[in-house]
């Protein structure tokens, strides 16, 4: 059950919450950045890549989203695990992440899924309703942005093995005397982190999918998720100090331009392909130690700065946390629907992008409230 409105409790852990909310509506500025011109993979392109000038700007903006936001999320679900593991025992935890990341992964790969791609083929002059039901009748399976709902599934029952396998040390005795990781100890993590996904990428590059998974982006994924875990026990997300976060915040600054001199050094500025996604070059090295190093410092900031504004409990921020996860699991095709809807309009790319995006948005979250009502939907949204 979750803590009542106002409750202490519930003081404690809104931040997160409302986070999770603005962490899903970056999902889909992400989604719409690739439409418009960003550096990424998506079922729909309005727009020229990352050669124009929209474009490149665009793909910044992915570019550090990618760095920190799904992992953030992982984090997140790894923060709430354990205890709900030991509120439910294995069974009921493994039946229930089953029905809450499974129902919704089938539902989108066999109907939302097709239905996307359906819409994104529209503009191509073939009918969207055709297409979709054809799709549908191939039993096409589509896993989309849901590649996030197996990922969780697959972490979920790793971590009931473990936490079965080592009792004492997974017991969630919560106690805040466990001390916080110091920096130095955040910042060895982030460049290990980083070794291990340019490790990675030898053998599954960036962009390259196994099972709907870019396992290129899953060591800094499966590290957070641990953390996550691990943090449950001292509710380190309840106490990252500002200092330590600010610290993390100049490692990120540091960071941040390197990125994109390796761009100008490669030649990415005239013209030429630079190549992030595997290998031992220069971009593909300083990538993969950039994701984390850049990603910390977000996210410690985001946590501090969260909590640190969360004064009031309010009703319309619990009723957008609560379609969250609704809206994530529709904003494909809304997304790629608005945007052929939008595609006659000659507008350039940014303006699309700042009036599909927030109605997107607003669609999905709109959208994700109706899902409450059908039979057995609270069960799993």
């Amino acid at each position: 059950m979750n803590p009542s409105l106002g409750s202490p409790e519930a003081a404690r852990t809104d931040f997160i919450d409302r986070l999770r909310v603005v962490l899903t509506a970056l999902v889909v500025a992400h989604h719409g950045a690739i439409t418009y011109g960003g550096s990424g993979d998506w079922f729909y392109r309005d727009a020229p890549g990352a050669a124009s000038a929209s474009g490149a700007l665009l793909t910044v903006f992915t570019a550090v989203n990618q760095s920190f936001f799904m992992g953030l999320f992982f984090l997140l679900a790894g923060y709430h695990t354990p205890t709900s593991w030991q509120r439910k025992g294995s069974v009921r935890f493994i039946t229930d992440r089953c029905l809450r990341l499974g129902v919704p992964l089938l539902l989108f790969g066999f109907v939302l899924g097709p239905l996307t791609v359906a819409l994104a083929g529209s503009p191509a002059g073939l009918s969207a309703l055709t297409r979709w039901i054809d799709l549908m009748g191939q039993g096409r399976f589509v896993m989309g942005p849901l590649w996030f709902a197996l990922a969780l599934l697959v972490f979920g029952v790793g971590w009931v093995c473990w936490a079965s396998w080592r009792p004492p040390a997974a017991g969630l005795a919560t106690t805040e005397a466990l001390p916080l990781p110091p920096f130095w100890v955040c910042l060895v993590a982030a460049l290990g982190v980083g070794a291990v996904a340019l490790a990675v990428r030898q053998w599954w590059p960036v962009g390259q999918s196994v099972l709907g998974l870019q396992l290129g982006y899953f060591p800094s994924y499966v590290f957070l998720f641990a953390v996550g875990c691990r943090a449950a026990r001292g509710r380190w997300l309840e106490r990252i100090e500002p200092r330590q976060a600010r610290q993390l915040a100049r490692v990120a600054w540091l960071a941040f331009p390197t990125l994109f001199v390796v761009v100008a050094l490669e030649g990415g500025l005239q013209g030429r392909a630079v190549h992030f996604q595997g290998g031992l070059g220069l971009a593909a090295v300083v990538y993969a130690f950039w994701e984390p190093l850049v990603a910390w410092g977000i996210i410690a900031n985001l946590l501090v700065g969260f909590r640190s504004r969360v004064h009031q409990p309010s009703l319309r921020w619990r009723q957008w946390s609560q379609n969250a996860y609704g809206a994530f699991f529709l904003h494909a095709p809304v997304l790629v629907g608005l945007a052929v809807l939008a595609a006659p309009w000659q507008a350039p790319a940014l303006v699309k992008f700042a009036v599909v995006v927030p109605a997107a948005i607003a669609v999905s979250f709109w959208l994700a409230r109706w899902l409450q009502i059908l039979p057995g939907a609270r069960r799993v949204w």
